[in-house]
């Protein structure tokens, strides 16, 4: 049958049964609003929610530098009264996660991430000052123990993310590269990863295009810290505004089976 036909016959057995559905859906929507409203509590400590997580396109910085979607036609609305696209896209693109799999041979996927790691107290280590300074700046171990100083230890099950700044550069050459086009942004140092290691910290966040720094050469904390069954963010977003502490951070993993990463929603609820 003709996509044309489907739909007009779906169409049609609306229009018929939507009268018979009127008075159902105004029941239902009384029960759903007294649903919402006991589920409310769960939520009441957060105020707002924060999107973390940048949309991209083609033309989203990419670390090999190629486009990290495309985008074709599958189906047109001019055509068929609907519209879809065929998507490529490679994991490691826009705002994602990097999963075990990604510098393990046998490591977890993406897939198969414990959903209770995905919902995690959220830690912002603030090192602007410093990435201001060398484009390929660190999170070191001081840097964990000044946040500590200040909010109090990092709990087990925590994202802890790196605030650089540099999300203000999307869009910008020197996101990725120096002006003589060498790799150049901040992420984390191993020293640190191997400190959040010993406290049991789910993940680690970056606003950068990699855990590692532009000027890594042997990419040591993606293969010391995914290899131990733990997971990466890269290109988070709006991380500026949010407290040192007490968000939380819901982590809208793909889970497409094998996956050594994907594009992510990121929210944080504060």
């Amino acid at each position: 049958m003709c996509h044309a036909c489907v739909i007009e016959n779906v169409k049609q057995g609306l229009l018929s049964r939507r009268g018979l559905f009127r008075s159902a859906a105004a029941l239902g929507l009384a029960t759903g609003a007294a649903g919402l409203m006991s589920a409310r509590p769960a939520m009441a400590q957060a105020s707002k929610v924060v999107d973390l997580t940048h949309a991209y396109d083609g033309a989203f910085p990419t670390f090999d530098g190629k486009p990290g979607i495309i985008y074709e036609p599958a189906v047109k609305f001019a055509d068929a009264g609907y519209q879809l696209w065929k998507l490529t896209i490679f994991e490691h693109t826009g705002t994602h996660i990097d999963a075990p799999l990604h510098f393990s041979e046998d490591g977890a996927s993406v897939a198969e991430l414990p959903v209770e790691s995905l919902v995690c107290p959220l830690c912002i280590v603030d090192i602007k000052a410093k990435a201001a300074e060398d484009a390929n700046a660190m999170v070191e171990p001081a840097d964990l123990e000044a946040w500590v100083s200040a909010n109090g230890e990092i709990p087990a099950g925590a994202c802890v993310a790196m605030n650089s700044g540099w999300g203000a550069k999307v869009g910008d050459p020197l996101y990725r590269n120096t002006p003589d086009g060498k790799f150049a942004f901040p992420g984390f140092s191993k020293a640190a990863t191997d400190m959040l290691a010993g406290m049991e910290v789910a993940c680690i966040g970056v606003d950068t295009l990699s855990l590692d720094p532009g000027n890594s050469a042997d990419f040591v904390v993606h293969f010391s810290w995914l290899p131990g069954g733990r997971y990466g963010i890269e290109n988070l977003a709006n991380l500026e505004g949010l407290p040192a502490s007490g968000a939380t951070v819901m982590v809208g993993a793909p889970k497409h089976a094998g996956g050594t990463g994907g594009p992510a929603r990121v929210l944080a609820l504060v």
